[in-house]
């Protein structure tokens, strides 16, 4: 495990390829080979990121449902000495709603893991309580990523 993972103790996520993420949104990973990944997150009532996100009918934020895909691509992405992070999304569409108690099977592929920034093709899952993650499960957002390396100072030239 990183140091930097150790020494943050109330930290959820470290992976890697990332800084660590507050949010962690891969449970387990339930399938993995060289171009695809597939992993899962239960969505339970005390996340707290759906307390604000609706008080009275609380859904999965459409940025979470992102962040599980960039999770997942990081962790199918070969290691590399700079952490990757979120370059470009395209074609993201959003569909069914997830709501507590509901859990997301997150597949993402690669397209191009051979260059300095890979791309993705990443689909969320809503997978309802009583169904399986190989069930033919409703699309609840899909789109292409690329990650890039992070950056740790800002060229002079963007300061201005």
């Amino acid at each position: 495990m990183p140091k930097r993972c150790r020494e943050v103790r109330a930290v959820a996520h470290c992976s890697r390829y990332s800084r660590p993420m507050h949010f962690s949104l891969i449970d387990r990973v339930l399938e993995r080979d060289d171009n695809l990944i597939r992993t899962i997150k239960h969505v339970s009532a005390a996340e707290e990121y759906l307390q604000d996100h609706f008080p009275t009918y609380p859904v999965l934020p459409g940025v979470m449902m992102l962040e599980a895909m960039v999770q997942a691509a990081r962790e199918l992405a070969p290691a590399r000495s700079m952490p990757l992070v979120l370059g470009k999304v395209a074609a993201l569409k959003y569909g069914a709603m997830v709501r507590p108690g509901d859990s997301i099977v997150v597949e993402v592929s690669s397209a191009d893991l051979n260059t300095e920034e890979p791309t993705f093709k990443g689909e969320v899952r809503l997978m309802p309580p009583g169904s399986l993650p190989d069930d033919d499960l409703v699309r609840s957002a899909s789109g292409k990523l690329t990650l890039r390396p992070f950056r740790r100072q800002l060229e002079a030239t963007n300061l201005a």
